[in-house]
């Protein structure tokens, strides 16, 4: 049976994840919780791993239920910084880490996702592994950790996401929640990166490319790829689903 196997939320935006078993759908269309913060430096610019490798330098967690945010950096030193209540103060530790001056800003209502007319990202399971194993030196929770996506499906073949883009593309419903295909997710330099060190893969996008294009399943529009190196489909939530809540475990489903 087709099902969720995995929920991921983001709660600062190019930091740590975290692994939920349920979540609700925004009336915005996102994962509640997913992205709620971001950095932004003093001219307003975000700072994420498209800009700075500084991001993996960082492991963090958040206390919802405090709104702090615990820290620990590959050099040892951690922190439980106020993210919620005194994020001036957080943004200054943060600051001091990055080398330039930070300001917290906060979304609850839709979060800072990258496409904010779009919903959650989605991933197979056999995605994942499939691209863990066209790299002698990837796992499958290596990937996890490059691509980032918000909803993980088991139980389907991998590039199953696929298929909800293009011309004539069916939906799915996962539970009472349908999702909408928008675009496959074309991906930036963070993929690149290892999740840990930050140092980046000579040849990763060139092997990736060849491999995707080469796996591409016969089914898949290609009219819908502007390029291949793109994994992940971006989904939308339509008005109807929105304000439901998403399990881990929840029948995955396909209808027109």
């Amino acid at each position: 049976m087709a099902r969720v196997a995995r929920l991921t939320r983001y709660p600062v935006k190019a930091l740590s994840g975290e692994d939920v078993e349920t979540v609700r759908v925004t009336a915005g269309g996102t994962l509640a919780g997913d992205r709620e913060y971001k950095l932004v430096d003093a001219n307003g610019d975000l700072v994420n791993g498209k800009r700075t490798p500084r991001v993996h330098d960082l492991a963090t967690t958040y206390d919802r239920d405090a709104g702090t945010l615990t820290v620990e950096t590959n050099a040892g030193e951690t922190a439980t910084l106020p993210l919620r209540d005194r994020p001036g103060e957080a943004a200054a530790w943060l600051g001091d880490v990055f080398g330039y001056d930070l300001a917290v800003e906060r979304d609850t209502e839709l979060g800072f996702v990258d496409r904010r007319s779009a919903g959650p990202s989605v991933i197979s399971t056999a995605t994942v592994e499939t691209v863990a194993d066209w790299f002698d030196d990837l796992t499958p929770e290596s990937v996890r950790r490059r691509m980032r996506a918000n909803v993980e499906v088991a139980g389907v073949p991998a590039f199953w996401e696929d298929r909800f883009v293009g011309a004539d593309a069916p939906a799915f419903r996962a539970g009472d929640v349908r999702f909408e295909g928008v675009q496959p997710c074309g991906r930036c330099v963070v993929p690149e990166r290892d999740p840990e060190t930050g140092e980046r893969d000579p040849g990763f996008r060139e092997r990736f490319v060849e491999r995707r294009r080469a796996t591409l399943p016969d089914w898949v529009d290609e009219s819908a790829f502007d390029h291949f190196y793109a994994l992940m489909l971006i989904a939308d939530v339509p008005d109807g689903s929105r304000g439901r809540t998403l399990s881990v475990g929840d029948e995955v489903v396909t209808e027109a």
